[in-house]
């Protein structure tokens, strides 16, 4: 389906108006697996305060991007032509990812950081060269093919954290989260108007604290373990634990960004190494069922803006499963448990528009006899 997107922007002015003033609550997880065949998989989720609407949409190579400059608009920036197809789900109907995955393997996210994220000082005179925060994922998805050149190409611009009118005249406060196809990870996080770049050897990322504080905080749990505990004895008495699981006894499982992560941490770093990196794919799957949030059970006060001021409700939006070795981009929406395959080697890299899927699709019902 070939957009308008100039048209898509005014239309989601009105929503985006609610769903981002301001951006203090949020539950996205993600996380890498590395096969035994020399694959990788990135799996997260995607949970906000009001509906994001996400398609899934590709972006060609060879195609011209405007980039948003300090006065918050389009063009004013850096604008760039895309060097790597790209493919991912946006937010609102706009031209920018949220998460997604290039012709090169490269995969990342975008998860917020609003409590933290403090983007570069960019002058009137240093707009040209900069983007906003938005864009950050987009323009590397799209002008890199591993996490080393992103490293070198995010020093040659700056990020500006200018309020953009269709974000409620506010600024996308987040972080982000990069994967390449030899297995390196990174977290690129704007705090105190610096950038900071960090090798990611857990490949595990939610939001605030800044990553530095997950790093320090997993020392409080290396107690925990995948290996059962034997019974406990005291004077001769012996005590038996009541079910499997012991060693999991004392990981986090609230929805807070500091337990996911632990949780994140311990569930992938659990899985059988020997697993192909297909069989990662099933694995982060069930994986990504422990940090998806039933409706309800995160609600927001009609006090919280987060919610645009009415209450309301978290709830995981989507969640995405990423496959650099097969080249496939799975997405499992709220609306049902379909698993919707988008598969690279199908991609017409060479397209001439940006295209969009709607994923919210009906459940399939399928005849047994």
């Amino acid at each position: 389906m070939r957009h308008s997107w100039t048209k898509q922007i005014l239309a989601a002015s009105v929503s985006a108006t609610l769903a981002f003033t301001p951006l203090i609550s949020n539950a996205c997880t993600s996380f890498m697996l590395k096969g035994s065949d020399g694959g990788s998989v990135y799996g997260r989720t995607l949970e906000f305060g009001m509906p994001l609407k996400s398609e899934l949409i590709t972006i060609p190579k060879n195609y011209a991007l405007k980039g948003i400059g300090a006065d918050g608009q389009y063009g004013s920036g850096r604008s760039w032509t895309t060097k790597y197809a790209v493919a991912g789900m946006n937010p609102l109907g706009l031209p920018e990812l949220v998460d997604g995955m290039n012709e090169k393997g490269l995969m990342g996210g975008v998860l917020n950081l609003p409590n933290s994220a403090q983007y570069q000082a960019v002058s009137s005179a240093e707009s040209a060269n900069s983007i906003n925060s938005v864009q950050v994922l987009t323009y590397a998805l799209s002008n890199f093919a591993t996490v080393d050149e992103i490293k070198a190409g995010l020093q040659q611009i700056k990020v500006n954290g200018a309020k953009l009118a269709i974000y409620g005249n506010a600024t996308p406060l987040v972080h982000y989260t990069f994967h390449d196809a030899n297995g390196k990870s990174i977290v690129v996080e704007y705090v105190k108007g610096q950038l900071t770049i960090f090798d990611n050897p857990t490949t595990v990322m939610t939001n605030d604290p800044p990553f530095e504080y997950h790093l320090r905080d997993i020392g409080n749990y290396v107690n925990l373990s995948n290996v059962e505990k034997p019974p406990m004895k005291i004077r001769g008495a012996t005590f038996d634990a009541p079910s499997s699981g012991t060693g999991l006894h004392g990981m986090p499982g609230d929805f807070l960004s500091t337990s996911r992560f632990i949780r994140a941490l311990f569930l992938s770093n659990s899985v059988p190494t020997s697993f192909t990196t297909a069989q990662m794919g099933d694995a982060a799957w069930h994986i990504l069922g422990s940090f998806d949030i039933p409706p309800g059970s995160v609600t927001l006060p009609a006090s919280n803006p987060y919610g645009g001021g009415l209450g309301g409700y978290e709830v995981t939006e989507w969640s995405v499963v990423a496959n650099n070795k097969n080249m496939t981009y799975s997405v499992k929406m709220y609306e049902n448990t379909n698993i919707y395959v988008f598969d690279f080697k199908k991609l017409d890299v060479n397209a001439k528009e940006i295209k969009s899927v709607k994923l919210n699709q009906p459940k399939l019902t399928l005849p047994l006899n």
